[in-house]
C-alpha cells in the first residue's frame, strides 16, 4: 500500500467512532420504523378489507369506503403503536387527540391523492389506494414519532396540545 493512501491512525479512529455513534443514533428510528411498518401492514390489510368489501360487495362510493376503511385501520394503528412501536413515549391525555389530528391529516392526504389518481389520472381504484397508502405511511410515521408519541417530555412552556 502506498503511504499517501493510508490514513493517520487518529483519523481512522475518529471515523470509526463517528460511524458507531451515527449507527447507534439511527438504530432506534429504524427499529421503530420497522415496527410501524409491521403495524402498518395490519392497518393496511384491515383498511383494504373494509374498503374492498364496502366498494365491491355493498356498492359504497369509493371515497366513503376509503374513509371508513381508513378509520378502522387508524384505530388499530393507535392501539398497536401506542403499546408496541412507541412504548417508551411520554404519553398524556392528549396523545389520542394528537393521533387523531395526524390520522385526520393522513386521511386528507389519502382522500386527495385517491381522488386525483382515480378521477384525473384514471388509475384503477384499488391501485390508487395502494399508491396513496405509501405516501400516507411515510408522512404519518414521522409526524407520529415527532409529535404524537414523542420520547421526551415537552419543554416547559411548550404547547402540549394542538
Amino acid at each position: 500500500m502506498h503511504p499517501e493512501h493510508t490514513e493517520p491512525p487518529e483519523r481512522s479512529s475518529i471515523a470509526r467512532s463517528l460511524a458507531r455513534k451515527l449507527s447507534a443514533t439511527n438504530r432506534p428510528v429504524l427499529v421503530q420504523f420497522v415496527k410501524f411498518g409491521i403495524v402498518g401492514v395490519s392497518n393496511t390489510l384491515l383498511t383494504f378489507i373494509v374498503y374492498t368489501l364496502l366498494l365491491k360487495v355493498f356498492g359504497v362510493w369509493y371515497l366513503a369506503a376509503s374513509a371508513l376503511g381508513f378509520a378502522v385501520g387508524a384505530t388499530n394503528g393507535f392501539l398497536l403503536n401506542r403499546r408496541w412501536t412507541f412504548r417508551e413515549h411520554v404519553g398524556d391525555t392528549l396523545t389520542p387527540v394528537r393521533w387523531a389530528v395526524v390520522q385526520g391529516c393522513g386521511l386528507g392526504i389519502n382522500e386527495g391523492l385517491l381522488y386525483l389518481l382515480v378521477h384525473d389520472g384514471r388509475v384503477d381504484k384499488l391501485l390508487a389506494q395502494a399508491l396513496a397508502t405509501v405516501v400516507v405511511t411515510l408522512s404519518t410515521f414521522f409526524a407520529n414519532r415527532a409529535w404524537t408519541f414523542r420520547m421526551q417530555p415537552p419543554v416547559p412552556g411548550e404547547m402540549t396540545g394542538l
